[in-house]
């Protein structure tokens, strides 16, 4: 039952507010701007950072469904000019060089996560190693690992590193060494003292109230969330729960509100105050047609994906290819305030081919000539900005989509 003393949303006046949150809600209305693409990074708090690049590699294609067409070079030079960092955060992610000291200190003093404690536990075996690497980089600058030849004859991914590629991590983990820029997206490190001069004499926050701010930035950034949905941002500990909620609503940080149809309370943080009376009032309108990245912070969270979306979303690309049910890098369509389907892609940039294997329309989502056109748009859209303008379709589910995608493709080629 909804409590009368508590802002009710309908789901759809809530999948709005996230959307409008997330600079999903409608399409980019003019060209990109370098400042755009800072301010995307500050709406998100966090891009997460992957490198499996068939189609374009996440973090630029979380960009991409928000921006629009815009040159991927300004995400590299964003990082070389130091206004966003690497860090461990939701998994490894850019944020804001503004939040560097509350990542620091949150990676120094609370967070557990398998990066960090690998490099907890090479840092006593290797002590040597590292403090002459150290030594290597602040006397002759940055380094990155194909600096070092490997001499195991061994090679792959991350299980694969070879000890110079190990210790560098290490030292990222523990915040001696930052990324200084990408090199074809290789990482390139620095000391950390080089790459943000004034960290030296920064105070470090305090882990508690790193911990705080993280919560507010996490609803911020998501719009409207359950108190379950909220740690997983920032990949805090432990889950939260309504009471833990209880202080940051008494001091008017946060705002209970119901959902129809949820049991349990959703909350919005004051800044979006004014976002929040729009939804009621029915003046969010979602016009977004758009194809999102498997690590979209609007799909990382299955619970929250399912519970919010009605879209039961799981990243197969580290799943055995047996035990896959719709491909190695699917991406989710995003259709005026509905996930409609999911797209199995893969970009050929030597051949200007954008191949979509497959495209899974949901069950309970009818893809009328309407829809089909918009999201026959989007791919166009993505497959020009990816130089591959050339789409080719194999098959659809329904099968029935096939001739009428193809239509639709052509009509907007």
């Amino acid at each position: 039952m909804l409590l009368a003393s508590r802002p009710a949303l309908s789901i759809t006046q809530a999948r709005n507010l996230q959307l409008a949150a997330q600079g999903l809600l409608t399409a980019p209305r003019r060209r990109a701007t370098r400042q755009d693409l800072l301010q995307c990074i500050e709406r998100m708090h966090l891009l997460q950072i992957d490198t499996i690049h068939v189609v374009a590699r996440s973090p630029y294609l979380v960009l991409f469904s928000r921006l629009g067409a815009y040159p991927p070079a300004w995400l590299d030079a964003a990082l070389a000019g130091g206004l966003i960092f690497e860090t461990w955060a939701h998994e490894a992610c850019f944020a804001p060089m503004a939040d560097v000291l509350l990542h620091r200190s949150y990676n120094r003093h609370a967070r557990v996560h398998w990066g960090l404690k690998r490099a907890q536990a090479h840092i006593a075996s290797h002590r040597p190693q590292l403090d002459a690497l150290l030594a290597h980089i602040h006397a002759h600058g940055p380094v990155k690992s194909s600096d070092f030849k490997r001499t195991d004859g061994n090679g792959g991914g991350w299980w694969g590193w070879k000890d110079e590629k190990r210790l560098l991590e290490t030292l990222f983990a523990t915040g001696d060494l930052m990324v200084a820029r990408r090199d074809r997206f290789q990482r390139v490190y620095d000391l950390a003292q080089r790459v943000c001069p004034a960290l030296p004499d920064a105070p470090m926050p305090d882990a508690a109230e790193v911990h705080q701010h993280f919560i507010e930035k996490a609803v911020l950034a998501l719009g409207i969330a359950q108190a379950g949905w909220i740690n997983d941002y920032f990949r805090q500990k432990p889950r939260l729960k309504d009471h833990d909620l209880d202080p940051l609503v008494a001091r008017g940080a946060l705002q209970r509100v119901d959902v129809k149809g949820w049991h349990r309370p959703g909350y919005v943080h004051h800044r979006h105050a004014g976002l929040l009376q729009k939804a009621m009032d029915g003046r969010l309108r979602a016009t977004h047609t758009t194809l999102l990245s498997p690590f979209d912070p609007l799909v990382w969270d299955r619970d929250r994906a399912s519970t919010l979306w009605g879209f039961d979303y799981r990243i197969e690309c580290y799943t055995p290819e047996e035990k896959r049910t719709y491909g190695y890098f699917v991406l989710p369509i995003l259709h005026r305030g509905k996930l409609v389907g999911r797209l199995d892609a893969k970009a050929h940039r030597t051949q200007g081919v954008f191949e979509i294997k497959a495209l899974y329309a949901e069950q309970d989502r009818v893809l009328d000539d309407t829809a089909l056109s918009a999201v026959a748009g989007a791919i166009q859209r993505c497959a020009h900005w990816h130089g591959t303008p050339e789409v080719r379709v194999q098959r659809t589910e329904p099968a029935g989509l096939l001739p009428r995608l193809r239509d639709q493709l052509r009509d907007t080629a």
